[in-house]
């Protein structure tokens, strides 16, 4: 020990300790002047896969083991969706199985029950996609490409620059046919 108190450079080295042995004590300038490491990057934020509202009240076939109920479709995308279900909601977690007619064929696949409450409607149940065999898989594609260029995505609608006012009209006069047909169907 030394004249004050603190352990000598001697003390330190003989009691093993873990320091830097060529300095015997700490230096705050030397200290105050390392460089910081930086901060390491969050990681990137995963795009989500655009959400498309299903019109005229979609309805599926749901299955849980063996037992099979129909399901209202309201939104899907390609890695899953949600439904309002008959039987009601399914614990998350659970796996099952998913039939959904489409204009360019049947769908068949695996899902997993997510939770409730899914895009705002408290009994809507949200649902992934786990397995699609080829043919579905192309046939749910084909599906979802149509009904985004309807303009049934959430995805910003890619239009060209020199014509914006051509599209926006476009756009009005889809949505006032889809109107009138849902009123002339009631």
């Amino acid at each position: 020990m030394s004249t004050d108190g603190s352990p000598s450079r001697r003390d330190i080295i003989w009691h093993g300790s873990n320091l830097d042995r060529s300095v015997a004590g700490c230096d705050a300038r030397s200290v105050a002047q390392k460089p910081v490491a930086p901060k390491p990057k969050p990681p990137a934020k995963r795009t989500r896969a655009p959400r498309i509202r299903v019109p005229n009240n979609e309805r599926a076939i749901f299955s849980v083991d063996e037992a099979k109920f129909v399901g209202v479709i309201q939104r899907l995308s390609l890695t899953g969706g949600s439904a309002v279900l008959a039987k009601g909601p399914i614990p998350g977690g659970t796996m099952g199985g998913l039939i959904l007619n489409t204009v360019f064929g049947k769908v068949t696949a695996q899902i997993e029950y997510l939770q409730t409450g899914a895009d705002g409607v408290p009994l809507a149940q949200a649902f992934r996609f786990l397995g699609m065999d080829e043919g579905s898989t192309r046939r749910y594609a084909a599906a979802a490409q149509q009904m985004e260029r309807e303009g049934f995505s959430d995805a910003p609608a890619k239009r060209p620059a020199s014509a914006p006012a051509t599209h926006s009209l476009s756009q009005l006069l889809h949505s006032v046919r889809r109107l009138a047909a849902s009123i002339s169907a009631r």
